[in-house]
């Protein structure tokens, strides 16, 4: 009999599911304070006074940098929310569920309000060009970052799991 796998736990469902939400908790925590501070730098962004200059595409990726870190701070406060409105309902495998793929959108309105953050101050900087290929080097790290490295990991231990278990 081969050894257990190391993330193989002998806990009960109920347990399991505390476990991952407030494993789930600990990242949106991370997550929600970078955020929110995102956030409430691009609200104060229109009341400088060189606001008024920004060129109509600078005004245009300004106001998408807004709207995707709203809609990422909504989205990571959801499952707070839906914790609290389905507390004591027995219902802490929907909250699990549904937290994992809130997660994973709030972490891509985020990643497009890094960049269009990033962007717009690099286009006010140097140029519309230079601003761009920065920017996309830096979707293309977060895609690295957040993406690929982590599904190229769960490949090598899918692989790793089948040659065990011939």
């Amino acid at each position: 009999m081969s050894d257990p796998q190391p993330y193989t736990r002998d806990e009960s469902e109920a347990d399991r599911l505390d476990r991952n939400f407030g494993e789930q908790l600990q990242e949106l925590r991370i997550a929600q304070a970078g955020v929110q501070i995102l956030f409430a730098f691009l609200l104060t962004i229109p009341f400088q006074q060189r606001f008024t200059t920004l060129s109509e595409i600078q005004r245009t990726i300004y106001v998408i940098t807004l709207l995707a870190v709203a809609v990422s701070t909504l989205v990571f406060m959801a499952p707070v929310a839906m914790h609290r409105m389905l507390f004591r309902e027995g219902l802490k495998d929907f909250v699990v569920r549904h937290t994992d793929t809130l997660i994973g959108t709030g972490l891509f309105f985020l990643v497009v309000g890094i960049v269009g953050g990033v962007v717009l101050v690099l286009d006010v900087l140097l140029s519309h060009t230079t601003a761009f290929w920065i920017g996309g080097v830096i979707a293309a790290l977060a895609t690295w970052l957040w993406v690929a490295l982590p599904m190229s990991q769960r490949r090598r231990r899918r692989r790793e799991k089948a040659v065990e278990q011939d």
